[in-house]
């Protein structure tokens, strides 16, 4: 049955099926070659989308897309500029800065793709910036957004691997703030060298000006995490808080929100959920399929019979999810490995709260590479430029990443040093 159901998934994705098509296709073929009840496709489904933690993704896409449309964006584009655009290299580094930022709210890649690339594309691309450098160098940087929290991807890894979304969060500042502190440095040293930017400063706001302009954008961070940390609300309910505090914001205070474009803001927002959520439902129907027939505790008894280590773990599960990365959508990914994988880890001594760290961030990068990375698309339709066109000028970046990777995955304390410090 299992062989079946890979093959029947291998076959979809080569004949460019959707993921979440691909998927449930596969289950049900599945389930055909089990002799099992169809009924139990429409239980499983539903139950893998009927837990209370799932209600966060809507939730915070629909935040993203109000922040978006209601100006949010822009001023935490001009405050990050206000802060490190007047060095040459400024505006790369406002691109990472601001989705640093924007990811601690909206919690997704594509949305912080969008939000803060259609400013900053053009304007890098005004600056001198090679179009296909600036599309990467965004794709690159919004993958900031699952990765600092609140982040949807981890919300999952929680859900499938029943560990704490709070822990999940707060392990996620560490790394986070690594990638995004390499790679200002990387594309600080790679403007000197190309001699890129040298006008970066130009019409710059002060950092006064800037900090007033996008207060109510920098409070709603504070809330919505320190509101999480603070025991105030769980990361279920501060996903709720954030559409509140964006709508009244974009609404009442900035004003740049009309009620005649809620609806287009609220469609947008539904596709995006419904996708994420039709994912969900086919990867936890494929994932129990597979359950049932045992393939968990056959790889989980394979890994401990090759990988005798816990170094050796850590190698083969990280080239084996950056492959995997390139070819399957990241919720789907975690839903059906995080309960094959985690068992293993934790077999190996590894925290599972840090192995879902190195989990998403190993997926993440799977959003900028091809063929399948969403960010590029995302950046790419920003852009205006081909898919061949970015490849290119994103393997540098790719690099960087990996490397961050590579430290995140062998120093453990870089993620679990702050939750140890607030939880134990």
């Amino acid at each position: 049955m299992t062989t079946t159901m890979l093959v029947t998934m291998v076959l979809c994705f080569a004949l460019s099926i959707s993921v979440a098509v691909s998927i449930g296709l596969a289950s049900l073929v599945g389930i055909h070659v089990a002799e099992v009840n169809i009924l139990i496709a429409v239980k499983e489904m539903f139950s893998s989308i009927n837990k209370f933690p799932l209600a966060a993704i809507p939730f915070f896409i629909l935040a993203g897309n109000l922040m978006e449309t209601g100006g949010i964006s822009r001023r935490l584009v001009e405050f990050a500029k206000s802060l490190v655009g007047g060095v040459q290299g400024g505006l790369p580094m406002t691109c990472v800065l601001t989705c640093m930022i924007f990811a601690a709210v909206s919690g997704s890649s594509v949305a912080t793709t969008f939000a803060i690339g259609a400013i900053l594309i053009p304007a890098l691309i005004k600056h001198g910036y090679p179009t296909p450098w600036a599309a990467a160098l965004q794709a690159t940087s919004a993958e900031l957004g699952v990765v600092i929290p609140p982040s949807i991807p981890m919300i999952l890894y929680g859900v499938a691997a029943e560990v704490s979304i709070g822990e999940l969060f707060i392990a996620g500042f560490g790394p986070g703030l690594l990638i995004g502190g390499a790679l200002m440095l990387f594309v600080w040293l790679w403007c000197k060298w190309k001699g890129w930017g040298q006008n970066d400063g130009d019409g710059r706001l002060g950092v006064g000006r800037a900090t007033l302009q996008a207060g109510w954008a920098l409070m709603m961070p504070v809330i919505i995490l320190g509101g999480i940390y603070g025991g105030i609300f769980t990361p279920t309910e501060a996903s709720a808080v954030a559409v509140a505090y964006a709508l009244v914001v974009g609404m009442v205070i900035h004003r740049e929100i009309g009620v005649q474009d809620l609806y287009r803001i609220f469609k947008k927002s539904v596709i995006s959920s419904a996708v994420i959520m039709f994912i969900i439902a086919n990867a936890g129907l494929f994932a129990f399929l597979i359950t049932r027939a045992g393939v968990p505790d056959a790889i989980g008894q394979w890994l401990k019979l090759v990988l005798h280590s816990p170094l050796l773990f850590l190698l083969g599960v990280n080239l084996a999810l950056f492959i995997i990365g390139m070819f399957i959508e990241t919720a789907a990914a975690i839903l059906v490995l995080a309960p094959i994988l985690a068992p293993v880890a934790m077999h190996f001594g590894i925290d599972p709260v840090h192995f879902g760290i190195i989990m998403v961030v190993n997926l993440a990068l799977g959003m900028i590479t091809p063929p399948f990375g969403v960010n590029l698309f995302a950046a790419c339709t920003v852009a205006r430029i081909s898919l061949d066109r970015i490849v290119p000028a994103l393997l540098p970046f790719v690099g960087v990443v990996l490397l961050c990777l590579m430290v995140i995955s062998f120093v453990p304390v870089l993620s679990l040093g702050l939750r140890d410090l607030v939880y134990r």
